[in-house]
C-alpha cells in the first residue's frame, strides 16, 4: 500500500470544522482498509475516535500546533504500550515507517484547500511521534514539509 493513490482517498470534515478553520489545533485522523487499500481522513477540532480500531490501533493522527511561535505538523502513531510484545512492535515500527510518506501525503492531498488559504503552511516542519514503551522503538523524527507530500498528477 505504499503508493498514494488520490482516488482511495475519503475525506470527512467533522463540524464546525471546514476548508479553513480551525488552523492552530487542527485535527486528522487517517484510518485505511486493508481489504479495500481505501484511506478515510478526518478532519476536525478533535481527533474521531469513532474511526480508531482500538485493537489494531494501526491510526496516524496528526494537528497543527504553534511551537515556539511557529505552526509545526505533529503526528503520532502507537507502536506499544506494552500489550505487544519487543518484536511484534518492531514489526509495527517498521511498517509505519515504510508507510509513512504515503500516508502524510494522503493527510496533505485531502486537506490540499487549506494551502490556498495558508500557504506558509507549505514549508512548516512535520514531526512524528512514534509512541512506545520499548525505547528502541520510541522517538520523534523530522518528515520534512508539507510541500513534499502534494500529489502531482503524472507522480505518486
Amino acid at each position: 500500500m505504499s503508493n498514494f493513490d488520490p482516488t482511495k482517498l475519503f475525506v470527512t470534515f467533522l463540524p464546525p470544522a471546514n476548508l479553513y478553520e480551525p488552523v492552530i489545533n487542527r485535527k486528522y485522523t487517517l484510518t485505511h482498509s486493508d481489504v479495500t487499500e481505501k484511506l478515510f481522513l478526518s478532519i476536525g477540532y478533535t481527533y474521531d475516535t469513532y474511526a480508531i480500531d482500538q485493537h489494531l490501533r494501526d491510526e496516524l493522527v496528526a494537528q497543527w500546533t504553534n511551537k515556539h511561535d511557529k505552526l509545526v505538523l505533529f503526528g503520532k502513531v502507537y507502536i506499544s504500550g506494552g500489550e505487544f510484545d519487543e518484536k511484534t512492535a518492531g514489526k509495527r515500527f517498521y511498517i509505519f515507517q515504510k508507510e509513512m510518506a504515503m500516508a502524510l501525503k494522503a493527510i496533505i492531498n485531502g486537506d490540499k484547500q487549506l494551502y490556498t488559504y495558508f500557504p506558509s503552511l507549505l514549508t512548516a516542519p512535520i514531526y512524528i511521534y512514534f509512541e512506545s514503551v520499548y525505547p528502541d522503538f520510541s522517538r520523534v523524527v523530522y518528515y520534512g514539509m508539507p510541500e513534499q507530500y502534494l500529489h502531482k498528477s503524472d507522480k505518486t
